[in-house]
């Protein structure tokens, strides 16, 4: 092969690689996954003070524009459903290719299943996999998250997956992703307005423990060890949900872990008069998930305590972060319209019939 052909080549696949991943970015399924993950990547670098790593409960329980507007703090969710913790050191290390977070916080609810729960569904994988942008760190979490090997190559190249989304080619937002980044207006925080009712279970009294499933101990060790080599600053969370007293004692065991790593656990469910949850209002799916008025509540009370322990500077006022204010005013208006039409369902008895999901 001469000189002249070897570069043609080189080109050709160059031009090819950039094809396929720009046409796998924009044909990947919308939704808010989707919609968080290219929020985060398009975030200018160094402007994000605060990460929360975990499943479910983070981007409804959370709002990060209340945050900013409130505190001055700029948080964002790196998170999915029924996020497995095999995926938390990669997401670590995903966050510090454009960012330096001053905290990190990981929701822990997930580290108290057992990994044949967590694996039974592909898209607990792909929930992570699959809207991580391509690179070496990619490829990393599919080998940690995806034992049979035979299977990986539809992980790495996930526009096996969705070749048949390719109408969705048209629409603007998809194509707005065609490098996987693209602000999101709420930075990555969902709010609902449905209710679903129920009763607070009281285990704060409960000191018992229980060793939490295998896997996910060893994960749990991994992230630790992880951020004591770093010297990565972190806080460990449990949000507010129904408790179970095999679950409780699943935390006390993982609290010791946690503490003897000098890190702090933070049970919220210890905390609810003081964060103000009123369970017949509160949540939008059965004690799962908060709503729009719970997650308000939910987001002062731990930003409270997060700017009370930890040196977070409050950043109001910089005019680098005008997205940031149009963000707040944009939560305000839609937590206004969501609050009254959860009292209105609340007085029809309109309750939501959803289950709850982790």
């Amino acid at each position: 092969m001469t000189v002249k052909q070897a570069v043609k080549s080189a080109i050709f696949i160059i031009i090819f690689i950039y094809i396929l991943l720009t046409v796998t970015y924009i044909i990947r399924t919308n939704g808010d996954v989707k919609d968080r993950f290219t929020g985060f990547y398009a975030e200018p670098k160094g402007t994000i003070d605060m990460v929360m790593i975990g499943s479910s409960p983070v981007y409804p329980y959370y709002a990060t524009p209340q945050m900013w507007g409130e505190y001055g703090v700029t948080a964002y969710p790196i998170s999915s459903n029924l996020q497995r913790p095999v995926a938390g050191v990669y997401m670590v290390d995903e966050v510090r290719k454009t960012q330096s977070p001053s905290l990190y916080v990981f929701e822990m609810r997930m580290y108290t299943a057992s990994e044949t729960d967590l694996t039974n569904n592909m898209a607990y994988t792909r929930g992570v996999t699959d809207n991580m942008k391509y690179s070496w760190n990619r490829i990393k979490t599919i080998n940690a998250m995806v034992e049979e090997t035979s299977e990986r190559y539809t992980y790495y190249f996930d526009i096996f997956k969705y070749h048949s989304n390719w109408k969705t080619m048209v629409l603007p937002k998809q194509l707005a992703c065609f490098r996987y980044e693209f602000l999101d207006g709420q930075k990555g925080y969902v709010m609902t307005d449905e209710v679903g009712p129920c009763e607070a279970v009281d285990t704060s009294a409960i000191t018992g423990k229980t060793q939490m499933p295998g896997e996910q101990e060893k994960h749990l060790y991994e992230l630790l060890d992880y951020l004591k080599e770093e010297k990565l600053q972190a806080l460990f969370i449990l949000s507010p949900t129904v408790m179970e007293e095999e679950k409780q004692m699943m935390y006390n065991y993982m609290t010791d872990i946690i503490e003897s790593y000098g890190y702090e656990f933070l049970n919220m469910n210890d905390y609810y008069e003081e964060i103000g949850l009123d369970f017949t209002s509160d949540f939008s799916d059965y004690g799962g998930h908060t709503n729009a008025l719970g997650a308000k509540k939910c987001t002062s009370f731990l930003t409270d305590y997060i700017t009370s322990n930890y040196s977070l500077k409050d950043k109001r006022g910089d005019e680098r972060y005008s997205k940031w204010d149009a963000a707040y005013e944009q939560w305000k208006s839609s937590y206004e319209e969501a609050a009254q039409t959860i009292t209105e369902r609340i007085a029809n008895g309109d309750f939501a019939e959803v289950t709850a999901e982790e």
